[in-house]
């Protein structure tokens, strides 16, 4: 086979498989808010993880990619390549096919997407999540997008700003997002007040302090899934495998994975320092933290860099986790502290450690400055264009379910389903039958005080 095409055929079949791996970090998705939420919303969260990714799919198929990554006007959004052509010639791709490059672009389109479910986990009308969803994908991500991969302004500056696999592109997209959606919604019921099973804002490392969610086993899970689709995250990134890329896919590797242990080990020990305990849901969210934080710069730095920027990225969920407690927003999961300020912490740090433009490497503060203006600009565009879309989605057709339909959960009212139909309330086409234990249990508290892990 003629050389060129051989690499061609190498660097294709790695991204493929790279973005398959990176899809089954829905599965992640699912399995850790499922975990970290109450049983009786289970079934939604799962069908949310789904949906997303399909509204999302059809979104940046027709729109999305063209914006991102089609020729760009003025540096802020591009203009070309709607409904996927066989090829955007105006873009190099190493030689890919365009639909081999959108394969692997979606499903990173689907993850800023799906981090916002969990955030508004457990009081958020589904029909307006999936609205949502798909002006994410066709149009608030695809913009940040194109300001750094797509040829747009943050890759035009003096020094241009590095994301190598998107710590803010993706992971900061999606946390801004949700946290412009846990603003409009406000705290789940008994989030924020003493309840019969304990006061709330314990800092366990995954945000949902009092209202525990019913399955760590269920988040560790899907802890060790979205690790696993990280060697596809990252590595994938390369968007190649031969020659020189194999050598770069291999560090980009290694950096993931040591970032990601001591992400864990930075929540697992805070957790121990503030409260005596050595917290799952700490460490399992560091873990998640110091994968974020190395997205940005997995490519550009050595190792003991990715092993401080993990520790950075476990410092900054936990911290976070506590700063918004106090101010009492409700982020069901924790995604805010895990994707957007351990993203933002690992976005700045290649302005410390880029091994060729860091400030420790005697690369002055030029590419620090340019990481600290992405990071800005995302925020900027991603929170005003999420909190406007919020509202004009609250007021047309609503965003948070009655009162009612929280406490006894949205699987029952939302889609008719009972998760554990074993264990929680009857199905809804048997209303008078004996309730089950913990439904009996959740209907002898007093309004407003809903039966922590159920």
């Amino acid at each position: 086979m003629d050389p060129a095409a051989l690499a061609k055929a190498l660097n294709t079949a790695w991204t493929l498989l790279t973005a398959f791996l990176v899809f089954f970090m829905q599965a992640g998705f699912a399995m850790v808010e499922a975990g970290f939420t109450r049983a009786k919303n289970a079934g939604n969260i799962v069908l949310k993880n789904l949906m997303d990714f399909c509204a999302g799919t059809v979104a940046y198929w027709a729109v999305g990619f063209a914006l991102m990554f089609g020729a760009s006007l003025a540096g802020l959004v591009g203009t070309s390549g709607f409904f996927v052509p066989q090829r955007l010639p105006s873009v190099d791709w190493t030689g890919l096919d365009t639909q081999t490059f959108w394969m692997f672009q979606v499903v990173f389109a689907g993850t800023a997407a799906t981090i916002v479910s969990g955030a508004m986990a457990e009081r958020t009308r589904f029909s307006s999540y999936l609205l949502f969803s798909f002006l994410m994908a066709a149009f608030i991500y695809p913009v940040v997008g194109h300001w750094v991969w797509g040829g747009g302004w943050l890759s035009r500056l003096p020094v241009p700003m590095k994301d190598f696999a998107g710590s803010t592109v993706v992971h900061g997209v999606g946390a801004w997002a949700a946290l412009a959606g846990c603003l409009l919604l406000g705290p789940r019921i008994g989030r924020f007040t003493h309840t019969a099973f304990g006061p709330s804002g314990t800092g366990n490392g995954n945000g949902n302090g009092g209202l525990q969610g019913h399955s760590l086993t269920l988040a560790a899970l899907g802890v060790f899934i979205l690790w696993f689709g990280w060697f596809g995250f990252n590595p994938g990134s390369t968007l190649g495998i031969a020659g020189d890329l194999a050598g770069l896919a291999a560090r980009v590797a290694v950096n993931t994975n040591l970032a990601a242990s001591t992400g864990a080990l930075a929540g697992l020990f805070l957790a121990k320092l503030h409260t005596g305990k050595f917290s799952v849901g700490s460490a399992l969210n560091g873990a998640l933290a110091g994968l974020v934080a190395i997205t940005a710069g997995c490519a550009f730095v050595g190792n003991g860099a990715a092993l401080v920027i993990g520790l950075l990225g476990g410092a900054a969920m936990y911290y976070g986790t506590l700063l918004l407690e106090r101010w009492q927003v409700d982020d069901a999961v924790g995604a805010v502290p895990v994707h957007g300020f351990a993203g933002a912490v690992g976005t700045l740090a290649v302005g410390l450690f880029d091994q060729e433009t860091g400030l420790l490497y005697g690369g002055g503060f030029g590419q620090l400055l340019s990481q600290l203006v992405g990071v800005v600009a995302a925020f900027v565009w991603v929170f005003s264009l999420s909190y406007v879309a919020f509202l004009l989605i609250r007021a047309i057709i609503g965003l948070r379910v009655s009162t009612e339909e929280e406490l006894r959960g949205l699987d029952l009212f939302e889609h008719g389903v009972v998760a554990y139909p074993d264990f929680t309330s009857p199905a809804p086409h048997a209303p008078s039958a004996p309730q089950a234990p913990r439904a009996a249990a959740q209907a002898s508290l007093p309004t407003g005080q809903p039966a922590a892990g159920w």
